[in-house]
């Protein structure tokens, strides 16, 4: 059974998908610190920098926020400038991270469960993950009919299969939204928010739920009366709400709070015996395979290969589970051969592809590392509910001698 955990703790909000008893993917939100990506801001232009076509935004937050202008051209083809001081309606793209603000685009969108809207553009497109092209020709001919004046339109990959009447009702929702939150930046003094993105059960629904969920358990009063609402509103059946009652706690409940729990590790076992090692750093995530306990029979490359594969399952279930993204280099057990080399980087894309977030193979590297990129949305688990020790300063590693302690 495939379930959506939705536990509100003391500390905030946590979600959980689980498929079959295994947990895939796990979200956090604290009260206090609610994502802020796909929020839409009134920004004021606080630094040009030229060299980098880039400048800082304050959009009223503790730190200033990037936002590459270089895409930005007149009729000439110029690069246009902005002045500084000047306001500029922003959202964001990509949220703080560490000692870096956010990430900003000019491109506002607003997205539903079955399409994206795009203020300010005319362009159609449909999901890559929608690969029959029939079902391509049907979307595009309806939309088309259905595009608004002065908007652009994505198809998300749950848009499949979906009738003209559904694309009609969230495309006049998403419109009337964006034509909201426009109106309000006409007299908005920046640095101001314009719009939140939605968080918590609204979320669920939006983004983590589809036809395979047999049920979303919930363990408060507000977020299941808010789901049921929002089914009504969506044209899902409210039966597969559930209100969780029991005196158990949730994830214990359901067998995930050990996995949860093993998600802020860095080792991880496979059942073969092997095992692999994940090492979070500011410029990237470095993932090692290593055989561990897992010897194998007789023939060398086949343990090595055997070994490989399953990291390559258990890799891409970690990259969801932990939020991994950015740039990510995985050392596999080196292999001898051209054939069992492109066996493996096939398995890992065919792994990675269940991924809701834009996740790419590209391959090999000449000292043999295989490179991985996953679209940063939000903070990594550990990033979000994690701080630096303040005995080892981040280390994770004590001085032996008296010399070296601080």
């Amino acid at each position: 059974m495939n379930r959506i955990l939705v536990d509100e703790t003391s500390y905030g909000t946590r979600i959980g998908v689980v498929e079959n008893g295994t947990l895939v993917e796990l979200i956090y939100e604290k009260k206090n610190s609610l994502p802020i990506v796909g929020n839409v801001y009134a920004g004021k232009i606080m630094n040009v920098l030229p060299g980098m076509q880039a400048c800082f935004v304050d959009i009223g937050r503790e730190k200033n926020a990037f936002l590459y202008y270089g895409d930005d051209k007149d009729n000439n083809g110029n690069i246009v400038k902005p002045k500084m001081g000047s306001d500029v309606i922003v959202q964001v793209e990509k949220a703080e991270m560490g000692a870096k603000g956010a990430v900003l685009t000019k491109r506002i969108s607003f997205a539903g469960k079955f399409l994206v809207v795009i203020p300010g553009d005319d362009k159609i497109g449909i999901s890559k993950k929608i690969t029959d092209s029939v079902e391509r020709k049907r979307i595009k001919d309806i939309i088309e009919q259905l595009l608004p004046e002065n908007y652009g339109i994505i198809v998300r990959t749950e848009g499949k299969d979906k009738s003209y009447e559904i694309y009609e009702k969230e495309i006049k929702r998403l419109v009337e939204k964006s034509e909201g939150v426009l109106s309000k930046a006409e007299y908005a003094k920046a640095p101001s928010l314009l719009y939140t993105e939605i968080n918590g059960v609204e979320k669920v629904l939006r983004d983590l739920y589809n036809e395979n969920i047999d049920e979303i358990v919930v363990n408060s009063c507000i977020d299941y009366e808010t789901l049921i609402k929002l089914c009504e509103e969506k044209d899902i059946s409210p039966k597969k709400i559930v209100m969780y009652e029991s005196d158990v706690p949730m994830f214990e409940n359901y067998y995930v709070a050990s996995q949860a729990k093993a998600a802020f590790s860095k080792h991880v076992w496979l059942k073969s015996g092997g095992f692999i090692i994940i090492e979070q750093t500011e410029a990237c995530v470095v993932i090692d395979v290593n055989t561990g306990k897992y010897t194998g029979k007789a023939d060398l490359q086949k343990t090595i290969l055997k070994t490989n594969l399953e990291a390559a399952d258990e890799i891409a279930r970690q990259l969801r589970l932990r939020n991994l993204n950015g740039m990510i280099i995985v050392d596999f057990i080196d292999m001898k051969t051209e054939e069992n080399r492109k066996i493996l980087q096939k398995h890992l894309e065919e792994a990675v592809a269940k991924d809701r977030l834009q996740t790419i193979v590209v391959g090999m590297t000449e000292l043999g590392l295989m490179q991985i990129t996953r679209k940063k949305k939000r903070q990594s688990i550990q990033q979000l509910m994690t701080r630096s020790c303040h005995c080892c300063g981040g280390s994770g590693r004590e001085p032996i001698y008296e010399d070296f302690k601080g």
